[in-house]
């Protein structure tokens, strides 16, 4: 797959053959590396996980932080190459965050020629009202941003709810279960959600944190900040993110290493018994003969 996927992608050097979300991008050896590079992983965790099915809506979650520009960019690269057969329509919800800056993402998507929804809901009222001082915010607030993402993709009549998460997002929040949750779980690349109409889609799943960050500043993309929670310190996720950052200083590679470790459960070699069937693990004796064990010598 990965040889097919670097052959299709040899062409992205034209700088006339471009999606307008990659207006004005750098040309050189390095950045087209980069795009070449997001685009394969990209591709390659929605055949991984069988995300397509072809003429589905995906309503593609921006909230104007690098992740989701990147996200953005990437599927309508791999669309507009016809390597993506679903409709994408772009959509911010607008959260009431005091300072936000409202026409940023209205005059980004209008010029780039990208389809998309603004949604204002007043959820940081809610938040700061709910959440006791000292006490984080990300909880609630993203169970009151889901709950809208999923209304707001009904009525579009979307079949799926398309997310920016990343490799780094997924190990990050394994880190988190385990030191404070007590459970091996991380964010699954594709989810249906509960009620059984939508598909929760993290198309990023194979992407390093790191080359979002390239790509957008390259990309020059208007980034928009998030002050809700990153006005918080103490951070659990921060936490997490500082011992990978660690450990992947003192060991390049690590992250992805132990990403690929995700991939490779071996449930027979965990302790939890609703998950490998230890009670039918027994020695089969019927061949058994007691001449076939050596007896010790008396003294």
């Amino acid at each position: 797959m990965r040889d097919q996927l670097s052959d299709e992608t040899e062409a992205f050097d034209g700088p006339e053959d471009i999606h307008p979300l990659f207006r004005g991008a750098p040309s050189s050896t390095e950045f087209r590396k980069l795009r070449k590079r997001l685009v394969r992983e990209t591709r390659a965790a929605i055949e991984t996980y069988d995300m397509i099915r072809p003429g589905d809506r995906w309503l593609v979650c921006l909230s104007g932080g690098k992740d989701s520009y990147t996200l953005l960019a990437v599927l309508h690269e791999l669309k507009w190459r016809g390597l993506l057969p679903v409709e994408l329509l772009a959509c911010n919800l607008d959260q009431g965050q005091p300072g936000f800056p409202a026409t940023v993402l209205p005059e980004f998507l209008t010029d780039r020629q990208v389809a998309h929804r603004i949604e204002y809901q007043d959820t940081y009222s809610i938040v700061k009202e709910k959440v006791p001082a000292g006490r984080t915010y990300c909880a609630l607030c993203s169970r009151l941003r889901r709950g809208n993402l999923y209304r707001i993709a009904r009525e579009e009549g979307c079949q799926a709810v398309v997310l920016g998460h990343h490799r780094d997002d997924i190990l990050e929040t394994f880190f988190m279960n385990l030191f404070h949750g007590g459970r091996l779980a991380s964010m699954p690349p594709k989810l249906l959600n509960e009620e059984g109409d939508l598909n929760v889609l993290r198309p990023l799943a194979f992407v390093a944190e790191a080359d979002c960050d390239r790509f957008a500043r390259a990309m020059h993309y208007p980034v928009i900040p998030c002050d809700l929670c990153g006005s918080q310190e103490g951070l659990q996720r921060m936490q997490v993110k500082k011992l990978l950052d660690e450990w992947e200083t003192r060991s390049p590679g690590r992250r992805q290493v132990m990403f690929r470790a995700l991939m490779n459960v071996r449930p027979s070699h965990l302790p939890d018994p609703a998950l490998f069937d230890f009670t039918a693990l027994s020695p089969d004796m019927s061949d058994f003969n007691e001449k076939d064990v050596p007896r010790l010598r008396e003294h």
